[in-house]
């Protein structure tokens, strides 16, 4: 499930939130300055529910609280930020030398699935994509999801206007074929945000580990974790996560949050996606080296930037040359979920905006956090 961001992020708008956090009164507990910014978040006409958890890397400071109609305890769907547990899923599954990120996924994909649709100048590259282009959104790959079709539809406007629907990787391979590339994979400079590798990299792991995704997620990531509120969304009939916001109005679209599956149908809650993010960055399911392997930034949209299956948010010293906003590293939804850690502050940042139609306010929010340290 896409995370690009509807409302571009002004620069100076950010400064000025970031300037105005580092200005607040240092002698009030941070617990009372967080709590305000979620409550001051909460407007009932935008944003009607937030909930965030805060932590630092030494374990000096951690503190979740929400405002509006959510509550710690309720579970959410993290959308996008999915993928950062497919990453960590498959940089796993390097380091047991099950898979190289430089494999062609031809090598795990059938020819029939593959054939066509990656073709650009009447050239076929559909078996020269590699896994770690997928991760990087390096492939060229169209976007199932945000990308217009042949008759100007797409699925995201029509889940956005309350059109639920499901489909499977064969409809999204066949829904891919029918658009345009954007570039040969691995072209140099080159990224393109595209829910259809991730995709495909779910089915790449289903076809390694011959376990359901689901399963792998919960086999190799939420039991070594102890996480009880997180799972892969995959009954429609399930009621238990916070139902979206598109604007004013609640988004109900549960069998879409089944399809989504490896590329956006997590449900967690902030503290368990914590616990997740914390174990990400400390070398809990892969050796903590690795972790600079997949930073080599591509530009996405500014000011995000991505990875090998990770984003950054950073922007040019000159935008904010007197209080310089920290980059931080992670990933977001289009739901407005937020996982991230700030290298600088050491500080790790989750929750939910829980809104579709802005999900650029969770990166307010998180700009205003880090002020406060």
């Amino acid at each position: 499930m896409g995370f690009k961001l509807k409302k571009y992020i002004f620069p100076a708008l950010i400064l000025g939130l970031y300037i105005t956090s580092c200005s607040s009164t240092k002698e009030i507990p941070a617990e009372i300055k967080l709590q305000k910014l979620l409550s001051e978040t909460v407007d009932n006409e935008e944003i009607f529910g937030v909930v965030a958890t805060v932590e630092k890397g030494d374990n000096s400071f951690s503190w979740t609280g929400s405002a509006g109609n959510l509550t710690a305890e309720k579970p959410y769907f993290i959308a996008s930020t999915t993928k950062l547990y497919i990453t960590a899923v498959l940089l796993k599954l390097r380091s047991e030398g099950k898979i190289s990120l430089d494999d062609k996924i031809s090598k795990y994909l059938r020819p029939e699935a593959l054939f066509g649709l990656h073709v650009l100048n009447g050239v076929e590259y559909s078996d020269s994509i590699t896994i770690g282009q997928l991760m990087a959104q390096t492939s060229g790959l169209p976007d199932y999801f945000e990308q217009e079709k042949t008759d100007g539809t797409s699925l995201v406007k029509e889940l956005s206007a309350g059109k639920d629907q499901s489909w499977t990787i064969e409809t999204v391979l066949a829904e891919s074929k029918k658009m345009s590339p954007h570039f040969k994979p691995g072209e140099k400079g080159k990224a393109f945000y595209s829910d259809t590798n991730y995709q495909l990299l779910g089915k790449i792991i289903e076809n390694v580990t011959g376990l359901p995704i689901k399963t792998v997620f919960s086999e190799f990531l939420f039991k070594p974790l102890n996480l009880k509120q997180t799972y892969l969304y995959s009954d429609s009939s399930d009621t238990l996560p916070a139902n979206l916001y598109f604007e004013n109005r609640e988004l109900n679209i549960p069998k879409a949050m089944v399809s989504f599956g490896p590329d956006g149908g997590i449900v967690s809650t902030s503290t368990e996606t914590m616990i997740f993010l914390r174990a990400f960055f400390s070398g809990k399911f892969f050796p903590a080296k690795d972790l600079k392997d997949i930073q080599q930034w591509n530009d996405i949209f500014f000011p995000l930037e991505y990875g090998i299956g990770i984003s950054r948010f950073k922007l040019p010293w000159f935008f904010s040359p007197f209080s310089p906003i920290p980059e931080i590293m992670g990933h977001s939804g289009l739901s407005g979920a937020f996982a991230f850690y700030c290298p600088e502050k050491d500080l790790y940042m989750t929750g939910t905006v829980n809104q579709v139609a802005s999900p650029d306010e969770s990166f307010k929010l998180m700009i205003k956090i880090m002020g406060e340290f």
